[in-house]
């Protein structure tokens, strides 16, 4: 307890052993083959990141050229942790029992969802952890919500075809999950299923929400979707943004 009191939020560094001793373990590969001469590089390389007392302590060939590190080294930078302000969905959540009595109370209708894994990816992880009936770690799916109609088209599913199913269900949401982020993909693809509602003119009629490991608040909002949802969410989280939306844009 003392230790925590003496933290100084404005200057906040790693620590390993003793408060603000900076300390930080990194792991990666470099393109080289595994020896005393790959060790010493990745020390070099360390040490031009700005930390001080940099070790390898670990080193592995990973064949054809290539060794992965671990290394220590001691971090010499701050953060003003009281300055930094992160953009995220602003709202008091409520469980699944309380959206149920908000979309009766409120709606009066069943809210129509369709979600989906679209492109090329075809990880459901995400997707089905908000919409499957048994949904993740204890929080139920969207598919269990008295007075939810979820639709979950699965993987690898074209923006076409997910934008087709919203309009023929006369969806109140799209939920779009992208795991696979490699070279950016999941950008090209969730803005071109934006630009697909713009073009279909029905962009202003749907709640849109994106999530991945990936995503945030502030860069779905960039792409034009209404907010996004990253690590740690759940249903209730999905669902109360959504049904909250219905009524203050007056979708009923």
């Amino acid at each position: 307890m003392d230790e925590i009191q003496k933290v100084d939020l404005t200057h906040v560094k790693p620590y390993g052993d003793t408060l603000n001793d900076g300390m930080v373990q990194m792991s990666f590969t470099l393109p080289i083959p595994y020896g005393d001469e790959s060790k010493e590089a990745a020390r070099q390389l360390v040490s031009k990141m700005g930390f001080r007392d940099a070790s390898v302590v670990f080193s592995k060939d990973l064949g054809i050229g290539y060794t992965y590190f671990v290394v220590y080294g001691k971090c010499v930078h701050t953060v003003d942790y009281t300055a930094i302000k992160v953009p995220k969905v602003k709202m008091e959540f409520m469980d699944m029992y309380g959206v149920q009595d908000y979309i009766k109370e409120n709606i009066k209708r069943n809210v129509v969802i369709v979600g989906a894994c679209t492109g090329t990816d075809a990880h459901t992880v995400g997707i089905d952890a908000i919409m499957n009936m048994k949904g993740f770690d204890g929080n139920y799916g969207l598919e269990r919500y008295k007075g939810i109609e979820a639709i979950n088209m699965g993987s690898q599913v074209p923006n076409e075809e997910l934008i087709a199913k919203a309009i023929e269900v006369r969806a109140d949401a799209i939920i779009v999950s992208q795991v696979v982020t490699q070279k950016d993909v999941h950008i090209k693809n969730l803005t071109q299923l934006v630009e697909i509602l713009e073009a279909e003119k029905i962009r202003d009629k749907i709640i849109l929400v994106c999530g991945g490991p990936r995503i945030s608040h502030e860069l779905a909002q960039e792409l034009g979707y209404d907010a996004g949802f990253g690590v740690g969410s759940c249903a209730n989280h999905v669902a109360t943004f959504v049904v909250k939306q219905i009524v203050e844009r007056k979708l009923i």
